[in-house]
């Protein structure tokens, strides 16, 4: 996927690319686009990785958990980055995710079971979080202002590249080492990181005196834990407990919001954030809805594709790498987009992804693979071309503290809504018996009862792109 924030909010003169790409600043560089390589290859190398750690180690029925508790930890981390480069400065917060997220990937390539993995994968999303919200903290620290759009512009460039190498990077370790070789492969790059950032590049690391404000860490533990409730929902289905899990993991999630929104000017969402009669509340629920929508392909795309299809798995990444590249490629085509058809942008966007679950939900099953790795591009394209549009709709006319606070909800529901989508696609793939399949035919069943009990979500993210994109008042 793409990064969070994308935009640079003001314009510079003409900088030459050698200002930037010199011996002066190759260090500080590495550092932002190693950390953002960290956390942008990982989910496109670990699902082509997924079916080899599966044949080896089991774990059919927890392979949404791979990508729940992985967002789980990114959102930890979006919510406190800010306070800990804040209150300790950026260098020692840096080095510490970087050693966190390597000693995820330690855990993950010493697992003698699928359960171990995921308690790696729960570090390293943490640590690759923390890594990616205080790079693009940093690139207003560490390089002078005229150089940040060209160091945004190659953070952009590498996102793309990270989900085109992914595949191939996890594919090769899969046919000519194996699957454990892969983390212990990003164990090495996370300790290079952590030197990188203590010894050598310029990192700011004083404190700021700046009053700051606590961690909500109860907020963000009853968050978590409503998460993990849904999720724990699917491993075994009955219809008593997993109804009483996924109603206690929604009751969670109930009070979560309900407490943050007793908090003032310490929330961490905008007021009524799902209200669909507000600009915030449908622009919200929307990202939510299509979140949770879209992820099933990220979640079991490649293993299905290999199951039905009997493909090699780095085709399978790659077919699956299309969402990140349609994302990038559509993002730079419209980029220049006047103000006026942010709606339109918006409405194409989300159009295009409900076409594309509907496209899914026929090829995997029937093929033609090349079919399949359209209608992905179409997915990441529908992301791309509404992504920086919804944010600007969604904050005009909103005061300077209330922008800060939705631009922060944004990747925080859009987190949240990839959790609980892998979450809800794993309930789903375990009540038609998708750990036990033995044949194409009934992993194409399979695929067609998942990609259909997502578009749901879809129809009412579409209502509420509706309610969006009309004209409401510029402080709703």
């Amino acid at each position: 996927m793409m990064p969070d924030n994308a935009a640079v909010d003001d314009k510079n003169d003409y900088v030459p690319w050698s200002e930037l790409l010199n011996a002066r600043h190759a260090a500080s560089l590495t550092l932002v686009c190693l950390s953002i390589w960290l956390h942008a290859a990982d989910s496109m190398i670990v699902a082509t990785m997924m079916p080899s750690m599966i044949a080896d180690i089991g774990g059919t029925n927890v392979i949404n958990w791979s990508v729940s508790l992985y967002q789980i930890g990114s959102i930890i981390a979006g919510a406190t980055s800010v306070w800990l480069s804040i209150r300790f400065g950026l260098r020692s917060p840096m080095s510490g995710a970087a050693l966190l997220f390597g000693l995820g990937c330690m855990v993950s390539a010493m697992a003698p079971d699928m359960w171990i993995v995921l308690i790696g994968r729960a570090l390293q999303g943490i640590g690759g979080g923390c890594l990616v919200a205080m790079s693009f903290v940093g690139l207003s620290t560490i390089f002078p202002k005229r150089l940040i759009p060209r160091a945004m512009a190659i953070v952009s460039t590498l996102w793309g590249t990270s989900a085109f190498l992914g595949p191939m990077i996890g594919g090769f370790f899969v046919e000519y080492a194996d699957w454990r070789t892969g983390f212990w492969f990003f164990t090495a790059q996370a300790v290079f990181l952590c030197a990188l950032i203590l010894f050598v590049a310029k990192v700011p690391e004083k404190p700021s005196n700046e009053v700051t404000k606590r961690v909500p860490l109860l907020r963000l533990m009853i968050l978590s834990t409503g998460v993990v409730l849904v999720c724990y929902a699917g491993v075994e289905i009955s219809i008593l407990r997993t109804s009483l899990l996924v109603a206690s993991g929604l009751g969670c999630l109930l009070l979560f919001l309900w407490i943050d929104a007793q908090q003032g000017e310490n929330r961490l969402l905008p007021v009524h954030p799902f209200n669909l009669g507000s600009r915030v509340g449908a622009s919200l629920s929307m990202i939510l809805a299509f979140t949770m929508s879209t992820i099933a392909i990220m979640a079991y795309g490649p293993l299905l594709l290999i199951y039905i299809h009997q493909i090699p798995v780095i085709v399978a990444g790659y077919v699956i790498a299309c969402t990140s590249v349609g994302w990038t490629i559509f993002a730079v085509m419209v980029s220049g987009s006047p103000k006026k058809h942010d709606g339109k942008m918006i409405a194409c966007g989300m159009v295009m992804l409900t076409i594309s679950i509907i496209g899914f939900a026929y090829s995997i099953p029937h093929g033609p693979v090349w079919l399949v790795a359209l209608f992905a591009l179409m997915e990441g394209g529908g992301f791309g071309i509404a992504w920086m549009f919804i944010l600007r709709r969604t904050t005009a006319g909103a005061s300077p503290l209330e922008v800060q606070r939705i631009s922060g909800a944004i990747p925080t529901v859009q987190r949240l809504g990839y959790a609980l989508g892998a979450a809800y696609a794993g309930i789903v793939a375990n009540a038609v018996g998708f750990e036990t399949i033995a044949s194409p035919e009934a992993a194409a069943h399979a695929a067609e009862v998942i990609f259909l009990a997502c578009l749901p979500f879809a129809v009412f993210g579409l209502f509420a792109m509706i309610r969006l994109c009309r004209q409401f008042r510029p402080n709703g």
